[in-house]
């Protein structure tokens, strides 16, 4: 067996992708995406398409979804005393209408200068966190804050998609309930809500937990110790029903399938480790990475992530490095679409 690289070192987590995998545009039916199969007790690929599914999540199991909604967080507007455009993104509510984000350009925003970005809405950066490079901004604004920005915000599409998205609600789940987000929970962007509802008649529960995406997606790992890495905490939600029904499932001898990191990332870190969920409201900064003992989650349906990100780290803890590397490289070789309007996987 060759010797695994040291799995603590950023490097370890490159792959070669070819930029025409990387999808532009979403699928033309949500479920129409091609999945692979990962056994990662075996490390037997099988790949199909995403309504497959159905044929994996049994009667008694859990679909554990994050209903999280993406809000048109990308605004541009203009500081009155410096010239050009002032882009923000919103990344997390802080309290009341103060809000962390993200300002380009960095040096048109510091603190104590207004940008305005509408007669009725204007933002008064209050501080500026020299760590990562955020902005603390009060929002002050006539009517109602989120639909002002339903009017003049755009979907926080990642950089690597150039396409201009035609339709705003391909970026969000058709299960999406609670504002918030600054990015999609991308795995859940393949349901239908005819999947959805065959899944249910199947017996499979479908449990809604929440997570609000947040800095820690936009924020790439740099140290080359990713142990050194700090992630940004995120809000995160976990009701007593949920719980229940979790514990529920649990002691039935179902299984727990998270879709996505963020519902994995979730569970993680509202269960104890005997396996058992407890009620949670508050904040999470979980970062999990190979050689963590999994307590919440059997099986986990993902997207391709980009390489060095703490997404593919999560992915190797779970289904192994080696297994992981293999399904990616063999994924690219059948050219798979890869990243947030990409092609899904199945881990089991």
């Amino acid at each position: 067996m060759p010797n695994l690289p040291d799995l603590t070192r950023l490097s370890s987590y490159r792959y070669d992708l070819p930029p025409r995998l990387i999808a532009q545009t979403p699928a033309e039916k949500r479920d129409s995406s091609r999945l692979l199969v990962l056994d990662r007790a075996t490390g037997v690929i099988t790949h199909g398409v995403f309504t497959d599914v159905l044929s994996h999540i049994r009667p008694g199991d859990a679909l554990v979804i994050n209903d999280t909604k993406v809000i048109p967080a990308r605004i541009t507007g203009r500081n009155p005393n410096r010239s050009g455009a002032i882009e923000t993104l919103l990344l997390e509510r802080a309290e009341g209408d103060v809000w962390n984000c993200l300002v380009k350009p960095g040096k048109k925003a510091r603190a104590g200068d207004v940008i305005e970005y509408s007669p009725e809405l204007r933002g008064v950066v209050e501080s500026v966190n020299d760590e990562d490079g955020s902005r603390r901004i009060r929002f002050e604004y006539q009517g109602n804050f989120l639909a002002l920005l339903d009017t003049i915000g755009a979907m926080p599409l990642p950089p690597y998609i150039k396409e201009k998205l035609r339709d705003k609600t391909r970026y969000q789940t058709v299960y999406a309930l609670h504002e918030g987000s600054a990015a999609a929970p991308t795995a859940g962007l393949h349901f239908t809500p005819e999947l959805l509802e065959k899944l249910k008649e199947n017996g499979v529960r479908i449990i809604r937990v929440l997570l609000h995406v947040g800095l820690g997606t936009f924020r790439p790992v740099k140290e080359q110790n990713i142990l050194e890495h700090k992630m940004h905490t995120e809000h995160i939600e976990l009701t007593p029903g949920s719980a229940r029904e979790l514990n529920s499932v649990r002691a039935s001898g179902g299984r727990i399938f998270a879709v996505g990191t963020t519902s994995c990332r979730l569970l993680e870190s509202c269960a104890a480790e005997d396996g058992a969920f407890s009620p949670y409201c508050g904040e999470t900064g979980i970062f999990i990475y190979p050689g963590y003992k999994f307590k919440a989650v059997d099986a986990l349906i993902t997207n391709f992530h980009l390489p060095e990100s703490t997404l593919i780290m999560l992915v190797s803890a779970f289904a192994g490095y080696e297994n992981t590397m293999k399904a990616y490289k063999e994924a690219v070789e059948k050219e798979y679409r890869f990243f947030s309007f990409g092609d899904a996987m199945l881990i089991e």
